[in-house]
């Protein structure tokens, strides 16, 4: 019976350790958001995000706490997180999906892919899909990818009395460098 348990736990701790071979993490990934209004620009960006992907199963996850995000006008940061995305009620935005394409992320290159995943914000979960690079290098994988975004697929009203200011659209600018974990 021991040796039963040790074959077990020994079994379970090589699957364990062959997983976290193929794992990238990052804590200080890049995530921007602007916003081009003949009346205003707004730039927002958060440098403490968190990143996961399995680059043996090609998903991929992200986590960002809304109040990291810093704008270039400390009022439009308080707007945002009391008014708009209600950081107090709906803390972090998440991603979680997968890459696909013709790519080998255990061989140095680059590789166009295919992100496709549920991105949910401010308590709404919606499907996103967006082409990213995929620069793998010795231990590290730098991706990058840019998308849009509407606040009102996300249920996030923008007041009409500011709403000539903000455009209906905002460009997404997603930069990461995963190390491995190990």
């Amino acid at each position: 019976m021991p040796s039963r348990f040790c074959f077990l736990f020994l079994f379970a701790l090589n699957i364990s350790i062959s997983g976290i071979c193929q794992n990238y993490m990052t804590k200080n990934g890049f995530i921007g958001f602007y916003s081009k209004t003949p009346l205003e620009d707004i730039r927002a960006e958060n440098n403490q995000v968190y990143s996961l992907l399995d680059a043996a199963n090609h998903k991929i996850a992200f986590a960002v706490l809304l109040k990291g995000f810093i704008f270039t006008k400390e009022l439009m940061q308080t707007h945002f997180n009391e008014n708009y995305v209600e950081s107090d009620k709906y803390p972090k935005a998440t991603f979680s999906g997968t890459c696909s394409g013709d790519m080998d992320l255990t061989k140095d290159g680059t590789y166009q892919v295919v992100i496709k995943g549920d991105l949910t914000l401010h308590g709404v979960t919606k499907p996103i899909e967006t082409t990213a690079q995929l620069d793998v290098k010795s231990n590290h994988i730098k991706g990058s990818a840019a998308f849009k975004l509407k606040p009102e697929d996300f249920n996030i009203t923008i007041p009409a009395i500011v709403r000539e200011k903000i455009a209906s659209e905002m460009n997404v600018k997603v930069q990461i460098d995963w190390v491995r974990s190990n």
